[in-house]
Order: structure tokens, then C-alpha cells, then sequence
């Protein structure tokens, strides 16, 4: 019985969970976005927002300590310089879960594990893909209306 066990143990022995966890914690931190399965994701969440939230401090003691969970120095670097000061004002929910729907081959269910704060370039991308597309539908009603107009 697993009465009083925390976390899942997604198939794997203690070292390959540990092992899986720090890569897509890395992969986080670099992308700021994964697509993953929704176990493996609710797993990571946990742990993305702990670190988060110790990073916040920005320390060398708190660099050293992720550093040790963390073995990717690019990642350690970019989590304590440019995504902790992004939540200064939060304390928690760093992170979030969208989900994508069910896995083809194995009808698992897929979502996507992304930062809440995004960068200010991040940001601005967004909001010019969403003008773009706005200037799109106009052009289209436009044209269908004009169709109709003809008949």
C-alpha cells in the first residue's frame, strides 16, 4: 500500500527520476516552455517552483545549492539573473500547465509546462503575432464581404 508515500515514481528507479527531473527542469529553465506528459509535468512543477522561489533570494550560497541540484551552469545562471527577478512580486505559481491534448501513439495526455512571466521581447511577440492576426480576419471578412456584395 502506498499509504503516506509522496510523488510518483513514473517507472523508474530513484536515479533515473532524479536524472529526468533536473533535464526537464534544465529544459525549463532555458526555453521556458516543454511539452511533456501530464505526470511527468505535475512531477516537475512542484520542484521548477521550489527553485524558483529559492532563486529569488539571489545569493551565491542560493547559486551554489541549485547549482547542486542543477547540474547545467547555463540554466543556474539564467534562473537566478533573468527569471527569478521577473517574479520578485510573486511568491508563488511560477509555473503553469496548458494542456495539448492525448499523445497519438500512446494515448498519453500531453500538456505543456511554461513560465507564467514572460520575457518583455516574449511579450511584444505575442502581441504583434495577435495584431497580425486580427489585420488577417479583417482583410478575409472584407473579402467575404465583398463577395456577397457582388451576388
Amino acid at each position: 500500500m502506498r499509504h503516506r508515500k509522496k510523488g510518483k515514481k513514473l517507472g523508474r528507479n530513484t536515479g533515473q527520476r532524479k536524472a529526468l527531473f533536473r533535464s526537464l527542469i534544465g529544459a525549463l529553465i532555458i526555453h521556458e516552455e516543454i511539452k511533456t506528459t501530464q505526470a511527468k509535468a505535475k512531477a516537475v512543477k512542484r520542484l521548477a517552483d521550489k527553485l524558483i522561489g529559492k532563486a529569488q533570494v539571489s545569493s551565491l550560497h542560493v547559486r551554489r545549492q541549485i547549482l547542486a541540484f542543477l547540474p547545467n551552469k547555463q540554466a543556474v545562471n539564467k534562473l537566478v539573473d533573468e527569471v527569478a527577478p521577473r517574479f520578485k512580486a510573486k511568491k508563488s505559481g511560477f509555473t503553469r500547465l496548458v494542456n495539448l491534448g492525448k499523445r497519438r501513439g500512446d494515448d498519453a495526455m500531453m500538456v505543456k509546462i511554461e513560465l507564467t512571466e514572460k520575457k518583455k521581447e516574449d511579450q511584444s511577440k505575442d502581441a504583434e503575432k495577435k495584431s497580425q492576426k486580427s489585420k488577417q480576419s479583417k482583410k478575409e471578412t472584407e473579402k467575404k464581404d465583398k463577395v456577397k456584395k457582388k451576388k
